[in-house]
C-alpha cells in the first residue's frame, strides 16, 4: 500500500523518543489489546508499551541500541506504511512487514541518503541505510518475537501474531570456519613487527596495535568488551602456591561479569602500553581508563568502528605484503586475511587454544560461552586426527 493512497506523506519519520501519534493510531483501542484489567505495565499506548520494554536493556547500550532499531523500524513501518497501530498488527501484516524488510520502499522516506548515517536528531535520519541482508532480517524477525512475547505476559497484548510463523530450526554449524590459522596468524604479527617505530607518535600506534592484538588474541574478548570495559578491571591474586597472578575481570554480552586470566606475556604488553601512554606499569583497581585508548592525551573509549578499522589496516597490509610474494598460494593466504574481521581474532583465540590441548572447560570460560558445546566448534585437530586415522586404518585395498 503505498503512502500517498494512506494520506500520511506529510507524517515525519521520526525516533522513537520524539514520535507524535494520532489518537487513532496511537494504540489505545488496538484490536490485539487484552482486555482484561490485569496489565502489569502502566502504558496505555504502544510507544510507551515499547518503552517499557526496552528500560530493561537500559544498562546495557549494544543490546538497547539493537533492540530499540527493530522495534521503532516496526512501529513506524505499522502506523505510516499500514495505517494501523503497532498493537493492531496480525500474521497477514507480518507476512508484508518481512517482504518490505527486503527493500523498504519508497527508499527516499525510509532509507537514509547516498548511503550516510546521520545522528538521530538529524532532519536526514531515517531507519534503515539500505536492504537488509537474509542475516539481518532474521535477526530482526527475533528481536520482535521478543518484544512481543514480552507484552503478551505484561499483559497489555491478547496474543503474540509472531507465535504463528512457521520456526525453521537453526542448522548448527559443525565448525568454526571464520579464524586465522597459524601461518596467517605469524604473518599478521610480522605486519604489527614491520610497523615504523622511529618517531614518538610512530611508536605509540607500535605499542597500541600490539597490546590491542595481544588483548583480543590472549584473552578472547568481544569487540564490545574492548571498547566498554576498562583497566581498572586488571587484579592480582595469589594462588594456592602462593604464587601471584593477574586477571582481567570484564563485564561482557548479557551484561554477564567473567574473569579472564592475564598472562605474563598480556601484562608485558599491558606494561609497555602503559609506558608509552606516561602511566604506570601496571594499574589500580580504581582506574577508570578504557582498555583502549586513542592515539594522543586524551583518556576516553574509542568507537567499534575505529577499533575495527584498525584491525582491518593490519589485516589489509598483511594481504598486500602475502600479494606481494607473486604465488598462488600466497595469494590464497591473502584473499582468506582480506576477509577477515576484528571478530575473527575471538575465533582464532578459541581455536588456538582448543588445538593446543587447552582444557575445553577453560577455553568455555575464557570466552564467556554458556555452554562447552559451543566451545566443541572451535576443535579442528580433532578433524585432522580423525582424517589420519581414517587415511591409515580405514582402507578399500583395490
Amino acid at each position: 500500500m503505498s503512502l500517498n493512497k494512506l494520506g500520511l506523506t506529510g507524517y515525519p519519520i521520526t525516533p522513537i523518543e520524539s514520535v507524535q501519534l494520532p489518537s487513532s493510531i496511537d494504540g489505545r483501542d488496538g484490536t490485539n489489546r487484552a482486555r482484561a484489567n490485569h496489565s502489569q505495565i502502566a502504558a496505555n499506548n504502544d510507544v510507551d508499551a515499547i518503552k517499557a520494554w526496552l528500560a530493561r536493556f537500559i544498562d546495557t547500550k549494544t543490546t538497547f541500541d539493537n533492540y530499540r532499531k527493530e522495534a521503532e523500524r516496526l512501529l513506524l513501518w505499522s502506523t505510516i506504511q499500514q495505517g494501523k497501530p503497532l498493537s493492531s498488527l496480525n500474521h497477514e501484516d507480518f507476512l508484508v512487514f518481512k517482504h518490505f524488510l527486503t527493500d523498504p520502499q519508497p527508499a527516499v522516506y525510509w532509507i537514509m541518503r547516498d548511503g550516510r548515517k546521520f545522528a538521530r536528531n538529524h532532519p536526514d535520519w531515517r531507519p534503515f541505510a539500505g536492504p537488509l541482508s537474509p542475516a539481518s532480517q532474521r535477526q530482526s524477525i527475533v528481536i520482535l518475537n521478543t518484544l512481543f512475547t514480552w507484552l503478551v505476559n505484561a499483559g497489555y497484548l491478547a496474543g503474540n501474531p509472531l507465535a504463528l510463523s512457521r520456526q525453521r530450526a537453526k542448522k548448527t554449524k559443525t565448525r568454526i570456519t571464520r579464524y586465522l590459522d597459524e601461518e596467517i596468524w605469524n604473518e599478521v604479527k610480522i605486519t604489527i613487527d614491520l610497523m615504523p617505530k622511529e618517531t614518538d607518535r610512530e611508536r605509540e600506534r607500535y605499542y597500541r596495535m600490539r597490546w590491542l592484538f595481544s588483548l583480543l588474541y590472549l584473552c578472547g574478548l568481544r569487540i564490545s568488551e574492548v571498547v566498554t570495559n576498562s583497566m581498572g578491571g586488571f587484579f592480582s591474586r595469589r594462588d594456592k602456591e602462593g604464587e601471584a597472578r593477574w586477571w582481567l575481570e570484564v563485564n561482557g554480552k548479557g551484561d554477564k561479569d567473567r574473569i579472564v586470566p592475564a598472562t605474563n606475556e598480556l601484562m608485558v604488553e599491558l606494561a609497555r602500553y602503559r609506558r608509552e601512554k606516561g602511566l604506570s606499569p601496571f594499574p589500580l583497581q580504581t582506574e577508570d581508563i578504557p582498555l583502549l585508548l586513542p592515539i594522543g592525551t586524551k583518556q576516553r573509549h574509542i568507537t567499534r568502528g575505529a577499533l575495527h578499522a584498525l584491525v582491518k589496516y593490519i589485516f589489509k597490509n598483511t594481504a598486500q605484503r602475502l600479494k606481494s610474494r607473486g604465488d598462488e598460494f600466497n595469494d590464497a593466504l591473502a584473499n582468506q586475511v582480506e576477509q577477515a574481521s576484528a571478530h575473527w581474532l575471538r575465533h582464532t583465540a578459541g581455536s588456538h587454544m582448543a588445538n593446543h590441548d587447552v582444557d575445553l572447560r577453560h577455553v568455555r570460560d575464557n570466552l564467556g560461552h554458556e555452554s562447552i558445546s559451543t566451545t566443541s566448534l572451535y576443535l579442528h585437530s580433532s578433524d585432522d586426527m580423525r582424517h589420519r586415522e581414517t587415511e591409515e586404518k580405514h582402507k578399500i585395498n583395490w
